[in-house]
């Protein structure tokens, strides 16, 4: 590992792209999983305004405050750091910078700031740039699953600054009255170079416990390179000190106390001599945070509950190790989370607008930050938490709809989602003939339902699974890139392990390097003969299951008995019309999943199965007069958005968007997409087209001010469905949907980081239940997964 200089910090920043178009209440900092999740609130005003928080609302104390040396005068830059600090004080002065803005994508959050200069000076004001990098790294895996993330501090001008940044004790709890314990770690690593490392934790940790839905076990880490000077103690002493000499004395408070007694904070400084330059320069320094937890999770798995440890693990050997390669790796882990973002927004604006590439923007940290990596490089887990709506754990209906995005960024992950619960059905720890609908009633307790009382949604479940698992494979197919379902798939080596004690997705058994890159991933999938291979063997394992939940929607899909379905909040509802065609479709993909399997006559007793069905559900579904979906059979005068025809679409069922058949696209030796019944279906719509024309005409009639509500009960919309719908709609319905998201993000009056819950009038805020943080917004990528599906075709 090698260090690296000021100047690869601010060139990574310069890089950085335009200034984003939207201007959403809540913005993402450090945001690597269910509890190493901080947010910039009120982030439409100055970010000193508040203090940073976690997702739920809760304050963070994280604070940063720069210092022009020559004059004493201290600015706030995020926190509200200057509370602390004495507006009457003899020995400095409290003044504002200029805030310009916020810049994002999907894995940077950049907050600039002018200075002013001395009075007198003759120079120009001082430019900062605090950056907050939680990189998303489609081809790194080992990245991904890390569990810190960076801050830089870029300043540029020709006087002298310092920079003060503190955390305290509300990373490690949720309760302010809890002990903690810290310690200075410096290392010293001849290959990589000295670091200096605050490590906090409460006294007395408790184990798979939450507060507040703040982990109430696991080590912080704040980590800064060796010229920077430290300090721990009480709030007020520490700022005060800084204030008045622009630094701080590299001593440590040993008074252990709870996270508010004389509230102790970790501390760094850094003084930026610019003056020493003709011209002005740039300098910057570099900070990482990692919350360390072990174990992740506990799992009850087909060798029953086994506490989990982090995918990390298996990399290095120890925590310090961990964190000193993350350090040093942080040019390559910026440039990998560049280009996927660069990639990103190329997409998103030839799919929609700049609107829909800041959404998409937003969206992407926001589903990570719900999913933690855990198992082996051999069995690689990926567990998911069911952020602010009850907090269930693998919750199938919100993996569902965060599914476009994985299938865009990287469908391995998807695999290593759907893992825990196919290997914990297949064990026989949960009675149903359908699928679970979580595996734990909140996380980190991944405990099943062994008494079958999880929440009762049984044709959503079913259909989501075999809907998801028909995509996975689907994705595992391609000639090149261009048809490729992630721009990311072909990147690597094809995978040739063969081990039975392995998962069919495995990680590499060593790791490649690309481009003088080390620790990336494999190619997935590959030709029709590898991705038969691999299709293969992932579903001989678990076949069983698959076929077991299509014959429960056989029986009970077309007309489904009073149930919930994923809106669980708009109550049960028997005969719901979106429900029963997710069903329908769901047996139609498991007509294609027999197919790959070779069981010819399991696949065309299923397809003949769904293609009869769906002719009945257009009767029962459709209104009397053709003119729109109804809510539910039997509730005339009703409508409802019909997200259902996404899945349709995005399995290849339907031509007349794709373009393409999805039928036999494994079966061919040359990536060539050859029909399972014959020539003709090749052109042959699985749900008539007319029915999509017709909703997305009766969408344009039923949109409000903040966008298409979900149904005929209520005004408020699920953006998640509504990215869905618009994604299979026509040009003038989608972009109506689009840009009335985009005018709710500008105006929206929630306080918490994107919702997929709001009014679609008034204020635009929570109609209760008040869902925020939550991966669901994975859909808001369906645009750019339907545009990649479907391409292998000769």
């Amino acid at each position: 590992m090698r260090s690296f200089s000021p100047a690869v910090l601010a060139a990574s920043l310069s890089n950085f792209a335009a200034a984003s178009s939207l201007t959403p209440p809540v913005l993402p900092l450090i945001v690597r999983n269910p509890y190493l999740s901080t947010w910039l609130a009120n982030a439409r005003d100055v970010p000193w305004s508040k203090w940073p928080m976690f997702y739920t609302g809760q304050e963070i104390g994280f604070s940063i405050l720069a210092s022009v040396t020559n004059t004493s005068t201290v600015y706030p830059l995020l926190g509200r750091a200057y509370d602390s600090l004495d507006e009457k004080s003899e020995h400095y002065n409290i003044s504002l910078p200029t805030y310009l803005g916020a810049q994002y994508d999907a894995s940077t959050t950049n907050l600039s700031y002018t200075i002013p200069s001395p009075k007198g000076s003759g120079a120009q004001p001082a430019e900062l740039i605090l950056s907050f990098l939680s990189p998303i790294t489609p081809t790194s895996t080992l990245r991904q699953a890390l569990p810190a993330a960076y801050i830089t501090v870029s300043a540029k001008g020709d006087f002298d600054l310092s920079i003060y940044i503190d955390v305290n004790g509300q990373w490690v709890s949720g309760n302010r009255g809890s002990e903690i314990v810290w310690s200075l770690d410096e290392t010293d690593f001849k290959d990589a170079g000295k670091l200096k490392s605050w490590r906090v934790k409460r006294r007395t940790e408790q184990i798979l416990t939450e507060y507040e839905d703040r982990a109430e076990w696991g080590t912080l880490h704040f980590t800064g390179p060796e010229d920077v000077s430290h300090e721990s103690g009480t709030s007020a002493d520490i700022r005060h000190k800084f204030a008045k000499y622009g630094q701080v004395n590299n001593t440590n408070d040993e008074q252990y106390r709870a996270i508010m007694d004389e509230e102790p904070v970790f501390a760094f400084s850094k003084a930026f001599n610019l003056s020493q330059n003709a011209s002005a320069s740039t300098e910057s320094v570099l900070f990482t945070i990692t919350h360390i937890q072990d174990p992740v999770t506990q799992y009850a798995s087909a060798r029953g509950l086994t506490q989990m440890k982090p995918l990390w693990q298996s990399y290095f050997f120890s925590d310090l190790a961990l964190i000193t390669y993350h350090y040093f790796d942080y040019k390559h882990a910026a440039k990998l989370a560049a280009e996927y973002s660069a990639q990103l927004a190329k997409d998103a604006y030839a799919s929609g607008s700049s609107s829909y590439v800041d959404i998409v923007a937003l969206s992407a940290r926001q589903v990570m930050g719900a999913t933690s990596f855990s198992g082996t490089p051999d069995n690689p887990l990926l567990f998911l938490k069911e952020i602010s709506s009850n907090g269930n754990s693998q919750t199938v209906d919100v993996i569902f709809p965060a599914f476009p995005f994985f299938l865009y960024t990287n469908p391995r992950w998807l695999a290593y989602l759907l893992e825990p619960l196919l290997e914990h059905m297949l064990s026989g720890q949960y009675p149903n003939d359908y699928t679970m609908h979580d595996l734990g009633y909140h996380f980190p307790n991944l405990t099943g339902h062994a008494d079958g009382n999880d929440e009762y949604m049984p044709v959503e479940e079913c259909g989501d699974m075999l809907i998801m698992g028909l995509a996975l494979v689907n994705s595992l197919s391609y000639s090149d890139a261009s048809s490729a379902q992630s721009p990311w798939s072909i990147e690597g080596d094809v995978s040739t392990r063969d081990s039975d004690d392995a998962s069919a997705f495995a990680l590499p058994a060593t790791l490649e390097t690309r481009n003088g890159v080390l620790g990336l991933d494999s190619a997935w999938g590959g030709n029709a003969a590898v991705a038969k291979k691999q299709a293969r063997q992932w579903l001989s394992k678990s076949y069983r299951l698959w076929h077991q939940w299509t014959g429960y929607l056989v029986d009970y899909s077309l007309e489904p008995h009073n149930q919930l379905c994923t809106d669980d909040f708009a109550g049960w509802l028997a005969l719901q019309t979106n429900l029963a065609l997710k069903g329908i479709v769901g047996i139609k993909a498991m007509s294609e999943l027999a197919e790959v399997m070779g069981e010819e006559k399991e696949a065309k007793y299923y397809r003949n199965i769904s293609e009869t069905y769906v002719k009945r559900w257009e009767e029962l579904g459709m209104s009397r007069d053709g003119g729109r979906a109804k809510l539910a059979y039997d509730w005339y005068g009703s409508w409802t958005t019909l997200y259902s025809l996404y899945a349709d679409a995005v399995l290849c069922f339907h031509p007349t968007v794709t373009g393409n058949d999805s039928s036999g696209a494994l079966l061919s030796q040359n990536g060539a997409q050859t029909p399972l019944i014959g020539p003709e279906s090749k052109k042959k719509d699985f749900i008539p087209h007319h029915i999509y024309d017709t909703q997305s005409s009766w969408y344009l009639t039923s949109m409000q001010k903040y966008g298409l509500p979900l149904d005929s009960r209520h005004l408020y919309t699920k953006s998640d469905w509504a990215f869905q719908a618009a994604a299979v709609a026509s040009h003038d319905t989608r972009t109506a949907i689009l840009n009335s998201v985009a005018k709710w993000l500008n105006e929206t009056s929630t306080n918490r980081p994107f919702s997929d819950l709001y009014k679609t009038e008034e204020d635009g805020g929570f109609p209760g239940p008040d869902f925020f943080a939550r991966p669901v917004v994975g859909s808001h990528f369906a645009f750019l997964t339907l545009e990649r599906a479907c391409k292998n075709e000769s």
